[in-house]
């Protein structure tokens, strides 16, 4: 049960971050998956009738490509969320109450994020939420449904606490403001360093096919041998096999949650 109830929260993560990629974003994916699929039929079969045969593998990569978009928008939404709680924390110093510190929140982000941002969003919903007189503990636990994030979930978690128990809200929520934006700050730094490793991947993934057309442009003649023959075409499907399978570990290996 554990195990299940695991995994439908981490299908409720991915879907919560896929919703924000936009049309024009997935079709850019969709472009560009194909634009592969092709080359790759090409170059492995000399068939632009193969890339049918293949669209399991362009399905793949498709998927592959939106988890990384999604992922891009969940740390883009941890930097939003970062100044959210930040300008939140600044309003409690200079007096507000925490419904006001909110609005005054969202009027602050207002000036760095644009109306479309997830930040933008999630804070005029609590706004909105907060004018028709919804208690704050329910607002903010919808926030945190919502938003499906550890960083969200933390804060809320210590947020609901301190309301409900009528501590020092200001000192309560300026430690767990500080403590989420380190966690944020260190997060950033793993993501740079595993960033050139993600480059160097992408690299070495394109050097097979850099090495395909090179030797079909410098040695046409050895490589028609591979080519509208069926000992040709096994050679090059066991070839282009291992190559899948060793993107596939590679992906696996770069997928490195922090």
């Amino acid at each position: 049960k554990g195990n299940g109830r695991k995994k439908k929260n981490l299908r409720t993560k991915k879907n919560c971050w896929q919703q924000d990629i936009s049309k024009q974003e997935r079709m850019g994916i969709a472009l560009k998956a194909g634009g592969i699929t092709v080359v790759t039929a090409w170059l492995y079969y000399r068939s632009f009738v193969m890339t049918f045969l293949l669209l399991p593998v362009l399905l793949w990569h498709m998927r592959i490509m939106e988890e990384e978009k999604a992922k891009k928008k969940e740390a883009e939404f941890q930097g939003q969320f970062k100044e959210a709680i930040q300008a939140v924390s600044a309003a409690l110093n200079t007096g507000y109450s925490v419904e006001n510190s909110f609005r005054e929140a969202q009027k602050e982000l207002l000036h760095l994020y644009p109306r479309d941002a997830r930040i933008s969003k999630e804070l005029q919903m609590i706004v909105r939420q907060l004018r028709i007189q919804i208690p704050m503990e329910q607002i903010m636990e919808e926030f945190s449904l919502r938003v499906q994030a550890e960083d969200v979930r933390n804060f809320v978690t210590v947020f609901v606490a301190a309301k409900k128990s009528g501590g020092n809200m200001i000192a309560i929520i300026q430690d767990t403001v500080r403590q989420i934006g380190d966690k944020i700050d260190v997060k950033r730094e793993i993501d740079t360093i595993l960033a050139a490793k993600r480059y160097e991947f992408r690299v070495m993934s394109m050097i097979p096919y850099g090495i395909i057309g090179y030797m079909s442009l410098s040695f046409p003649e050895f490589m028609d041998s591979l080519y509208g023959n069926v000992l040709g075409i096994g050679v090059m499907t066991v070839c282009l096999g291992i190559y899948l399978g060793a993107f596939y570990l590679g992906v696996k290996l770069i997928k490195i949650e922090v």
